[in-house]
This record gives structure tokens, sequence and C-alpha cells, in this order.
């Protein structure tokens, strides 16, 4: 078993393939955290101390002291005085909230969460089931831990019960606590804007608050969830490696605070900032999903642990036996479609070997800029005169699967669906509305508003068969309210609306059930665990420059996998230099591959490249979508992105080097340590052959004065 329950030490052990996460119930009614880390590291144990100052209760005295100690989960005011995991305004009208061990259980499997993504459960699944009860307000807190043991992932949320009499207010609830004993970590985290997602930042604690966030409704392109807390000299291969991240996709918080003591507190979840919910007699609140992995084995292995997490419990199934390449028209075309263009193009995409054309933006209602037309989800008649049917199967005449762009969650003041229901979008009644992007955002809390969706969706695509939607979202929330709640619930409204979105894709799901889905904010502004229970993959960053997405997408490989990062080649001008083609391709070649070309424009020479690319692409395809991941050069520190996917064999490895910048020349060794010492591989690429000895040495290449500098190695393990 995962979870053991030692009854004569009061200890609870939750145990994964490499890890163990350890606790106490201390006096018969508090939860002390004692350890987490390697499975075979010493768990110390829990010894009374004198702190000044300290709060303590006289019959526990010093063997508990609140703010001394690690715990699972604090309630707010309640003696422990660093930031707290739940705070609940009462009916009495403080917030003190202090939470009291009253029992467990152990699940076979997990507990499903209504309305909200959650990493699904296997045969091995386990969940370890903690009640909290505050005496006072009659409030009980369930910690669920749930084990993921092959992967060395735990994750956690809470359900808050309200069994007083009177109403209260939940205004912080956070998924996840963990106390960490020393103060001497780095933390590494993904900041950023629109064309700049997922920044690498690492810096060293000191002790005070370093908090991450948003207040934007969604994950945002600022700050992403998914935090690593590491030792000072960690690297991807030596060294203890901590990641954190969150299971949802609108406003969140992640809070690291170093105490004085020496101690390292970090949470996930809801921040009180710009959440509340109104909790009435009986009721039940559900937070959303964290997760957590541990490595000894430094950065890389913490990262495959969420790679093959990600695959196996998070991302829905593959619609297709092979992820299709795509063909977008969006920075060929922007706006400016119509049957006629997309005919081109789809001539064009089949003479090339793409296997799917995505008619991006400007399709539908009276949108031929992004002014009007968001809401009206019906194909424009004087760009699709025999209808959108007729369209899509002419398309597929050319033996093409078909995407379509759509953006369901905002609306343009210049729509018929705005004219007819203002009072749907998301505002403050009596202030004067913002705009974003010409855009209001629709309030998905509303049922009605997602009944509308639906019915519109259904009827636009009626016997239809669309293969992919583009899902975008392109603005954030400001001036949150809902005219459809009711005043005592207007803070629930951001995270109602995420509920809503959810409730929507899950809808596309179930409606169109041969179709994958990619979502999109801006780019990468919704880049999180949540969109991608719905997504195949997310569109990783409006930015295609390829020296930009090198760095966007090395951060963005740090936690999630390569097969969730939408990868396309793009300026068809710069791409007739045949040089330029290789160089942005073997950069999109980090995630799933597609283009923004436009083909029908291309000279014949280099459609035939890309058709030649998109066969060599299908060789290893596997290699990048499902294989197991190792970093060896970091372009936040060097001048070059360098990295390998292998296969569990070791029998076949994809290595690539990119160059960031012009440089004088010089040569950079390449170390590919999962290569078999006593084997022989042959690079199908260039007909060389390597040792597997020479291969962990290190292969060495050339850096160089040009701005489109790359090579790539597919070596397969030869029996010669």
């Amino acid at each position: 078993m995962a979870i053991v329950y030692d009854k004569e030490k009061s200890f609870f052990s939750i145990e994964t393939q490499n890890t163990k996460y350890v606790f106490q119930v201390v006096e018969e009614e508090f939860l002390v955290h004692l350890y987490y880390g390697d499975k075979r590291g010493e768990v110390p144990e829990h010894k009374s101390k004198i702190v000044d100052f300290a709060p303590y209760y006289e019959k526990s005295r010093f063997n508990f002291l609140p703010d001394a100690y690690m715990q699972e989960y604090v309630g707010f005011d309640s003696g422990d005085l660093r930031t707290c995991s739940l705070r609940v305004k009462n009916a009495d009208g403080n917030a003190v909230t202090v939470l009291k061990y009253r029992g467990y259980q152990v699940l076979e499997g997990r507990i499903n969460l209504q309305g909200l993504p959650y990493a699904e459960g296997n045969e091995t699944t386990e969940t370890l089931e903690i009640t909290l009860v505050d005496e006072h307000t009659k409030l009980e807190v369930k910690i669920y831990y749930t084990v993921f043991a092959k992967e060395d992932v735990i994750s956690r949320y809470v359900r808050v019960t309200n069994y007083g009499e009177e109403a209260v207010t939940i205004e912080k609830c956070m998924s996840l606590l963990l106390d960490l004993p020393k103060d001497n970590y780095d933390m590494i985290s993904f900041y950023g804007r629109n064309n700049r997602e997922r920044q690498y930042q690492r810096n060293p604690l000191f002790v005070g608050q370093h908090n991450v966030y948003s207040r934007r409704g969604a994950s945002s392109h600022e700050f992403n969830p998914f935090v690593i807390l590491c030792d000072r000299e960690t690297t991807q291969t030596e060294g203890d490696a901590y990641g954190f991240n969150f299971v949802f996709s609108g406003n969140f918080l992640d809070e690291v605070e170093v105490d004085a003591l020496g101690k390292t507190r970090v949470q996930i979840g809801l921040g009180s900032e710009n959440f509340n919910w109104l909790l009435e007699a009986g009721e039940s609140f559900v937070s959303p999903e964290a997760v957590m992995s541990y490595s000894s084995e430094g950065l890389g292995k913490m990262t495959r642990n969420f790679h093959t997490f990600i695959r196996e419990h998070i991302l829905p199934e593959e619609p297709f036996t092979n992820r299709p390449v795509v063909l977008n028209t969006w920075e060929a075309c922007f706006f400016d479609i119509d049957e006629d263009v997309m005919e081109k193009f789809a001539k064009a995409a089949a003479e090339s070997g793409i296997d799917m054309l995505v008619m991006d933006d400007g399709w539908f209602g009276a949108r031929n800029n992004d002014k009007a037309g968001l809401g009206d989800w019906y194909p424009n008649p004087n760009k699709f005169k025999n209808g959108l049917k007729s369209f899509v199967d002419k398309m597929k005449s050319y033996g093409l699967k078909f995407g379509i762009w759509v953006e369901p969650e905002m609306v343009n003041p210049d729509s018929d669906l705005y004219r007819t229901h203002p009072e749907w979008c998301i505002e403050c009644p009596g202030r004067e509305k913002m705009l974003s992007r010409d855009q209001w955002v629709l309030d998905m809390s509303n049922p009605e508003v997602i009944a509308y969706l639906k019915d519109m969706f259904t009827k636009t695509f009626a016997g239809i068969e669309i293969d992919y939607f583009k899902w975008d979202m392109n603005r954030h929330l400001c001036q949150v309210g809902s005219n459809y709640l009711p005043k005592e619930r207007q803070g629930e409204t951001a995270y109602r609306h995420i509920l809503g979105v959810y409730e929507l894709l899950e809808w596309f799901h179930k409606q169109f059930p041969n179709a994958m889905i990619e979502t999109c904010s801006g780019g990468g502004g919704r880049y999180d665990l949540g969109m991608m229970k719905y997504g195949t993959m997310i569109w990783t960053s409006d930015m295609t420059d390829p020296h930009r997405r090198i760095r966007i997408q090395y951060s963005s490989m740090m936690g999630y996998p390569a097969s969730t990062m939408s990868c396309h080649v793009s300026d068809h001008k710069a791409c007739e230099d045949a040089r330029e083609l290789k160089y942005r391709c073997e950069v999109a070649l980090g995630g799933a591959l597609g283009y923004e070309l436009h083909l029908p424009k291309s000279s014949e020479a280099m459609k035939e490249r890309v058709k030649a690319q998109i066969a060599s692409y299908r060789k290893y395809e596997d290699l990048i979508l499902r294989g197991e991941y190792y970093s060896i050069l970091n372009p936040y520190e060097t001048n070059y992105s360098a990295y390998y996917y292998t296969n569990e064999d070791k029998d076949r490895i994809l290595l690539s080097f990119l160059q960031d910048a012009p440089e004088e020349r010089k040569e950079v060794v390449l170390s590919v340590i999962e290569a078999i010492e006593s084997a022989l591989y042959v690079d199908e690429i260039s007909g060389k052959k390597f040792t597997g000895k020479e291969l962990r040495e290190g292969i060495t290449v050339q850096s160089d004065d040009s701005s489109n500098n790359s090579r790539m190695w597919y070596l397969v393990k030869t029996h010669e």
C-alpha cells in the first residue's frame, strides 16, 4: 500500500516509487509535518521546543507550538502567525479558524471533482482523507492526498463543509500546504507577458514572502502557476528539487514564505485578494486540485515526473492515431478569408504533405476585423455562399482534416449578441465598462449564457465533421461583477466564470467526440493543467519568431510535456531561404509541429522542403510527443538550447542543438548521458556512427556567426 497509518506512533506515511511523505498526529488533535523527500531518507522525530512569543495551548504547552512547527493545513489566526491555508469570516464576525484532527480513511482510487478538472486515477491510485474540525464554528475540512506512485506525484485538495447554523464566507482556500525544514532554497518561477510567456527566473529565497499569482481571471501570461524550489547547488542531474502546480485556469496564488526560524512554507490555491465564497449552512466547497513532486536527482527527474504524470493522468485521449500536422491561416491571412482563399490553401496544403487545414478568425458573423462579430457564431454568408457544410466538404475532398477557430467566452460591442443581451457581460453596474482588444467578456457564471452558446454551436456545426477546434480567449477580466449573481455572491464571479468555461469545454468533448481541441489565450495566457484536461495541446505563444520561441519552449518544458506545446513554422518570405526554413522547423520540433505559412504564395521548392520536413517528423514524432526529455543547455544561461528525447529502451535518441544569437565560432560539447555505453548508434540524418561511450562523453558541435545555426541528430541503435 502507498498509504500507511502507524497507530502506535500516530504516523501517516505516503510512499511513491522514490519518495516518502510523513506527518504525525500530536496531542491527539494537531497535525505536524515531519518529512517529504527521498524514500531512503531518515524521518526526524517530533521534539518539544520552546520559542519566545509563540502562542500555545496550556494543555499541550510546548509540545505543539502552531507558529514554530511544520504543519499540514492551517486556519487563520490559529496561533500560527505565518501565512494561513484557510480564512473564513465566521458568523460572529471574526475569521479565527482552529482546525483539529478528528479521523482518517484510506480510499481505493480517488474522488472525482464535479465541475473541476482533475488528475484521473488508475488501478494503483490511492487517496488518504484526513478530517479536521473547528469545534466552535462547526466547520469541517477534509484534506485529500491522492497518490500517483509511479510518477512520484501527490495531489492535494480540500472539501470545506459548514455544519454550523449560519452562513460563513470563505475568503482564502489553499489546496496545498508544504512546510520544509530549511530556508536556503532557490525558487524557479516563470513570468512574462503576451508574446513573452513563461520566462525563466531562478532566485535565492530570503526571509519574507515570495509570491506568484494571477488576478486576471486566467492563469495569465504574467505568471504561470508552476513553481520549483531547489537547493542552491541543484542541477539538471543532481540535488533536491520540489515542483508544484495547480489544476486550475483562473485566479491563483502560489505563496512561498521563509520564516525567521529557518523554515519554508509553500502553498498553492485560491488567494483572498480575488476570491470569496458564501457557504450556507449545510453546504460544501471543494477547492481545485494542486500537485507536487519531489526528486533527489535534480531538476531533470522532477521535470520527467510531471511530464509522465500529465500525459498519463491529465491530458485527454488523442483523437487521432497520429497528431495531425496543421496549416493555420492566421499569420498568412488574418481576417481576409473566404471559400476561394481557403480552397487555395487546401490545394497547397495537400501538395505539401499537411494533414489538417485550420481556418482561423474571420469566418463568422460580421467578422472582417477584430471590432465586430464575436458572439455571432454563424458563418458569414458573403464568405461561404453555399453554407459551411458545403465548404468543409470541399476542404476534405483534398484529403485533409479540417479545423476551425472559436472564441466562445468573448463578445464585441458590435455584435447581434451584445445588442440583444448587453446584460450578459461581466461588469459592475453603474461603472463605465472597460474594453480590451475591443472585447467584453461574457459572464460564464450565467447558465443562460452557457445555454445560448451550446445552442448556437449545435446549430452552426450540425452535420459538419469538424476535426479540430482552436479555442481562443483574448482578454482578461477586470471590474469583475455579474448581473446574474446576487450581491452577496459577487465575489464568486471570477471563480464561477471558470467553472462555466469548464462546463462548455466538457460539452464540446461530448458534442464533438472525434475532434481535438487546442486551447489558446492570446497565445500562452492560459497554459495550465486545467486547460490541458480538455485540450490536447495549447498554442504556446503568439510569438513565432524562433529565437524568442527557444526560450519560451525551454521554460515551458520544465513543467509541461512537449505534447502540450503547439509549435509552428512561420513567415513564408523568410522560409524561402532553405537554411532559415530548416532552423525554424528544428525550433518547432521541440513540440507538436505545425505551420503558419502562406503556402499558396510559396515556391514549389519550399513546398517540397515542407513535405520532406513532415516526412522526417513522422519518423521520430513519438519521441517528441511521448518520449523522455533531457535538457543539456539552458538558453537563459548560455547562447544555446540543447536537449534530447529518448524512448524507454534508450535505443532511439533525438538530439537538438539551437544557437540563439550569432557569436564567434567555437566548439560546444553535448553530452548524451542516457545513451547505452556499450551500444553503437547511427545518425539517420547524417549517416555518421557513434558509440554510446562517445555520446556520453559528448558530441562536439560548432557555433558560428549566423542567426540560424541549428543541428539535429536522430540516433538509432544498430546491431552492426
